[in-house]
């Protein structure tokens, strides 16, 4: 017969570690299915903003990378930046974040079990992985942008909005700024971000799908400072950005991370947010009130859902997206407060 859980975590990622970490906290007895070896790396901007910054220190981890300073938008000859006002960001490599969280959740007693999930079954007092000899009260689908999970049940929406696309690769050369620059181009944006004394990253959001350096020769001032040869990583790539699902709870598998909808990478809030909804999860589980969940989502990822829906509607008119630095540069104060809202 299948050992019953508290909890079964599907996906090792940063959602899932922290809410392993947070199950673990509440004293739940909390399993986590992963199977891709750690450190596990992935696209990402590995720009860390405060409040994950904060949430980290919260769990009694520190990661070793890069201090942020606050955000710099460019456009041509334009600058508008913006200092964050309640401690720095950081720049991490997404492998250094992801380890540490690995080994915080081993740990605290969690088991990761090399385990691909497939199938989900769900009665009326828990759920069942076949295959595996997993059986708990709840699942937690953390498995990613494009969620296995969320798919076989059905709560997948397509999203009906042109495609976006990120790519990232490492570059060996000393960072020229403390702030996160926001290279903005006529198909998407260019992220630079200090991950140590001599390595930066560049994430590339567009619309185009092509080649990495096909798309690094739209920002001529970035290519020019980035030549080839500097390149230390390999390409790495994810989307369709945007993904959506009906809803946040269906029985007893909730869902958190990028798996429980995603907007896009504009802001850079991603481990922000799935740090958030996962305390929120197990918050509510701990309490008895599952279906609160939802409600309590939405509170968390608000602010951020519906700037980031606006900027990304504003980028793709092309009558408005080369306004948007011009007006930050005007705009200083309101700029800055627009910044430190989601930091």
């Amino acid at each position: 017969m299948s050992r019953e859980h508290d909890l079964v975590i599907v996906g090792g990622g940063p959602a899932g570690l922290a809410t392993a970490l947070y199950a673990a906290r509440a004293g739940f007895d909390a399993v986590v299915a992963e199977c891709r070896r750690a450190p596990v790396d992935k696209a990402c901007g590995e720009g860390l903003m405060p409040g994950a910054v904060r949430a980290l220190a919260s769990l009694g981890l520190e990661v070793t990378g890069h201090p942020i300073a606050g955000i710099r938008y460019v456009q041509g000859s334009r600058r508008a930046q913006a200092a964050f006002r309640h401690g720095p960001g950081l720049g991490v490599r997404r492998t250094e974040l992801h380890a540490a969280l690995h080994e915080a959740v081993l740990a605290a007693g969690v088991p990761v079990l090399p385990l691909r999930v497939g199938e989900v079954r769900q009665d009326a007092t828990g759920v069942t992985l076949p295959g595996t000899g997993l059986r708990a009260g709840w699942l937690v689908a953390a498995d990613g942008l494009h969620s296995p999970v969320r798919r076989s049940l059905g709560l997948h929406v397509e999203s009906g909005r042109r495609p976006r696309y990120g790519l990232r690769r490492h570059y060996a050369t000393p960072p020229w700024s403390p702030y996160v620059e926001v290279h903005c181009g006529r198909h998407g944006e260019a992220y630079v971000t200090p991950l140590g004394p001599r390595l930066v990253g560049v994430a590339l959001l567009t619309d185009r799908r092509a080649p990495f350096d096909a798309q690094l020769e739209r920002f001529p001032e970035l290519a020019a400072r980035l030549p080839a040869e500097r390149a230390v990583s390999a390409v790495r790539g994810a989307g369709p950005l945007h993904q959506r699902t009906r809803t946040r709870l269906h029985g007893r598998v909730l869902f958190v991370g990028d798996a429980a909808g995603y907007v896009d990478a504009l802001t850079g809030e991603g481990v922000s947010l799935a740090f958030a909804g996962a305390g929120a999860l197990v918050d509510n589980v701990r309490r008895g009130t599952p279906g609160r969940y939802e409600g309590d989502w939405n509170r968390v990822t608000r602010r951020h859902r519906l700037l980031t829906e606006l900027l990304v509607r504003v980028r793709q008119q092309r009558v408005l997206a080369p306004l948007v630095v011009p007006a930050a540069e005007r705009l200083p104060r309101v700029f800055t407060a627009a910044v430190n809202a989601l930091a």
